[in-house]
């Protein structure tokens, strides 16, 4: 027998392997018992080996004296454990790793366990049935012996470390003697069924370990049959190991497999903090609270330092708290309440070093934390908490909060085993706090840059009174990229502008501003609906190519849906049009809502300008109500549009309501409060100038028609009480006038407008926009318009059905300019 000696304290590395052979052998070296596996494994029968010598049955005769010697070396160590050599019973030879254990009987006799495993089996792997982890490389393994009527008749010593009870007690009873009824039944029917078929099985166990009984340990016993020399059952031995570290670990990462199910649904901070507490009892904790920084949940990032410099105690808010006794969850404060952090509590430590504190055995009658938190330490004594727990919450070098965790119903104290569990268990809920973190602060970036972007206040000037809401994406999705904006025109006319860009976030935000901005320089140039959304198109696509031809930047979606419209106060006409945006809610002074036909146009940048933007223009009544909105408020995952149009109907015939009441009534009619899109509402109700604001005339192309004009002008000014203006408008309406003479073969017409301000118009049939210049100072003309500038607030032209109209305002209350 070839043996290759392995130290007892070094066991053979643990491995998968198959069912282990066993056999008995007395103090003279007889074997006295044999398992079927043994006879699998080396070809001999328990009528060919029992009762005679091992050193005649396993190795071959030349190797005796070698064999003699190794078993004084066994006698000498109480056991050898290694690899061996042996030869199968037909002649080949089979490597073994091989286990002998010593075994003490009733009347101080001793006796061998020897138990091997084919080494080629353990390389090739089982192929058929279930592999388990080894019993012969592990130690220390209890070994004990029981006769047919299962009473104990051989022990090791290994057996009292397991389960405390000394082998004298052993000897001659059963198992229900030793160890809890439930589990010896268990047993016991596993130890028959092994009497009965002579197979080998497994089965785990609970047991206090004599070596720590603060703990109830898990152990797996292997039961194999014995036999005698005619193959009858003699016996049952069984072999039992520790497997508490793997149970516990595998029970471990079953825990932390539901972690990771179970924490950081949402990008909500206190539900993330709530979850924690849920998961952590009663797989790890009778008692856990979770407890946030006060700057975390508002999506501020808290100091890497905490509690160090300004001396300032520290302030959390509570998140999560969950118990299996329901009346220990005010302890002491409820979900959301502020808790105050004793300076010299472990619970400060923790903040300020960012590190873990166990108290394995806490007493709340003592400790510095006590004095100064009477309050807690009361609820403590109350709860019966007897361990405890202390976790920070870190995310990359910050402490955002708190994890504590207790035992009351649960007498085992907490471990250092525990103490991981739980830091792992609070990174995963650091992780998505912290992702939570970054997504508040970017969502704050963007929402203040989205609402920095919007108008700070609307007016309709004399042409409507308006209203508007703003209600962004809920924190799942985002804020997006919608935007309105009120733009008073010239002649008391005024613009309504709705747009939503395509995405959300910073981005959206920022194409949002660049694109309200172009519609505002768009409009001063006093575009028709459909030529502004033309233009407004072009710049969207020159955009979208220009991020496209970044280098080392991921091109971003680029689109947007916009409505424009114009409303003139004076023809109560509105014209406008649409780009891939919701129609207009248009309800009469009688509350019947309707949406207006008109061409729905291609989404900004996506149309290729290959279809054509068109403009309608209706007729409305003073009083007129015009609904602007985005997509996010009629459109919902469980509605089709129409319901979300017909709901916007209704919430917007309710007669009787102010502009912004009614605003109200329509964001509060929306089906979630969170909505998945940002909403945006814009309304505006018509108002109509009356005739007596509005003075016209028509002039003939000749040179007389200038001095008529200044008188007509004149004149007018006096009966609306602004004499102080006669001056200034008089030398405006003659430079107009005289321009439209100049440069256009048609009658002309004069108009004044008394709103706001006044508005002094004159039209021609010229289609040509007036250039204005910087004469010299020799120059004889094209001083007219640099001259109107000079008198006017503002100035400008605009195209008109038939030509175009050359304005300018004066300020109601400006006095004469001197020129």
């Amino acid at each position: 027998m070839n043996t290759d000696h392995t130290p007892l304290a070094e066991p053979v590395s643990p491995r998968e392997i198959p069912d282990a052979a066993i056999a008995m052998i007395d103090a003279e070296g007889t074997v006295v018992g044999w398992t079927q596996a043994a006879e699998q494994l080396v070809g001999y029968s328990a009528g060919e080996v029992v009762g005679r010598s091992a050193v005649h049955v396993l190795p071959p005769a030349e190797d005796t004296l070698r064999a003699s010697a190794f078993a004084e070396q066994c006698r000498a160590q109480d056991g050898w454990s290694g690899t061996v050599t042996v030869r199968h019973r037909d002649g080949h030879a089979i490597k073994l790793t091989l286990r002998i254990s010593l075994l003490w009987g009733q009347d101080a006799g001793t006796r061998w366990l020897v138990s091997v495993t084919d080494i080629g089996t353990l390389s090739s792997g089982a192929s058929n049935g279930p592999v388990r982890e080894s019993l012969l490389a592990r130690a220390p393994i209890g070994i004990a012996v029981y006769d047919p009527q299962l009473r104990c008749t051989w022990v090791n010593d290994a057996m009292e470390r397991h389960d405390g009870a000394p082998r004298d007690r052993r000897f001659g009873r059963r198992l229900r003697d030793s160890l809890p009824a439930v589990e010896a039944e268990a047993l016991e029917v596993v130890m028959r069924q092994v009497l009965a078929s002579g197979t080998t099985m497994v089965h785990e166990y609970r047991a206090w370990s004599s070596a720590d009984r603060r703990r109830e340990h898990a152990f797996s016993a292997s039961f194999f049959c014995l036999q005698d020399a005619g193959g009858q059952a003699m016996g049952v031995c069984s072999m039992s190991v520790d497997v508490t570290g793997n149970r516990r670990a595998r029970e471990r990462l079953a825990i932390l497999s539901e972690a990771s199910t179970r924490i950081g649904s949402t990008l909500d901070f206190m539900q993330t903090g709530q979850e924690l507490a849920d998961l952590a009892v009663p797989l790890l904790a009778d008692i856990a609270v979770v407890d946030l920084l006060e700057s975390v949940p508002l999506g501020l990032e808290p100091s890497t330092r905490i509690g160090t410099t300004s001396g300032r105690r520290p302030v959390l808010r509570r998140a999560g708290v969950a118990s299996i006794d329901l009346g220990v969850l005010e302890l002491p404060a409820v979900r959301e309440e502020v808790i105050h952090v004793p300076p010299a509590s472990s619970f400060a430590a923790a903040l300020r070093t960012g590190r873990s504190h166990l108290e394995p055995v806490l007493d709340p009658y003592a400790g510095p934390w006590v004095d100064h938190d009477p309050t807690r330490a009361q609820k403590i004594r109350e709860s019966g908490i007897h361990s405890l727990m202390v976790v920070p919450i870190r995310a990359r070098r910050c402490v955002l909060g708190l994890a504590l965790f207790g035992r009351s119903e649960e007498l085992t104290p907490f471990q250092d085993d525990d103490l991981l569990l739980a830091e792992e268990l609070v990174t995963r809920a650091a992780l998505s706090l912290d992702n939570a973190l970054q997504y508040a602060r970017q969502r704050i970036a963007a929402l203040t840059l989205q609402r920095d972007l919007l108008p700070k206040h609307v007016g309709g000037g004399a042409a409507v009174d308006v209203a508007s809401r703003y209600v962004p994406a809920d924190t799942d999705h985002g804020v997006g990229g919608d935007w309105f904006d009120v733009i008073k025109l010239s002649g008391a006319r005024v613009a309504l502008v709705v747009g939503d860009v395509v995405g959300h976030g910073i981005n959206a935000a920022a194409t949002m501003g660049r694109l309200r901005t172009a519609v505002r320089t768009l409009a001063d140039m006093e575009l028709p609906p459909h030529e502004l959304l033309t233009h407004l198109d072009d710049t969207v696509r020159r955009l979208s190519e220009e991020d496209a031809d970044a280098p080392d930047q991921v091109p971003a979606a680029v689109g947007a849906t916009c409505l424009y419209a114009v409303y003139d106060p004076v023809t109560r006409r509105c014209t406008m049009a649409r780009a891939g945006h919701p129609p207009p809610a248009i309800i009469d002074p009688q509350g019947h809502a309707t949406f207006p036909d008109m061409p729905a146009g291609a989404p900004l940048g996506l149309g290729l300008g290959l279809v054509p933007f068109e403009s309608v223009e209706l007729e409305l009544p003073e009083g007129t109500l015009l609904a602007l909105y985005t997509d996010g408020l009629v459109e919902s995952r469980d509605d089709d549009i129409d319901v979300g149009l017909d709901r916007l109907g209704a919430a917007l015939a309710q007669t009787g309501l102010s502009l912004e009441d009614l605003c109200s009534q329509v964001i509060e009619a929306l089906p979630t409060q969170a909505p998945a899109d940002d909403v945006t509402l814009l309304l505006a109700r018509t108002r109509v100038l009356e005739p007596a604001q509005v003075a016209s005339w028509d002039l003939p192309n000749e040179p007389a028609a200038v001095c008529t004009a200044r008188q007509a002008a004149g004149r007018q000014l006096s009966e609306w009480g602004l004499e102080h203006l006669v001056t200034t408008v008089e030398l405006i309406v003659s430079e107009l006038v005289t321009n439209a003479i100049r440069h256009s073969e048609g009658p002309s017409r004069l108009r004044l407008i008394q709103h706001q301000v006044l508005t002094c118009e004159v039209s021609d049939g010229n289609t040509s926009q007036p250039r204005p210049r910087h004469p010299h100072i020799l120059d004889e003309n094209g001083r007219g318009l640099f001259l109107v500038a000079q008198l006017s607030r503002r100035w400008g032209s605009r195209s008109a059905t038939d030509g175009k109209v050359v304005w300018a305002e004066q300020d109601l209350l400006s006095t004469a300019v001197a020129v």
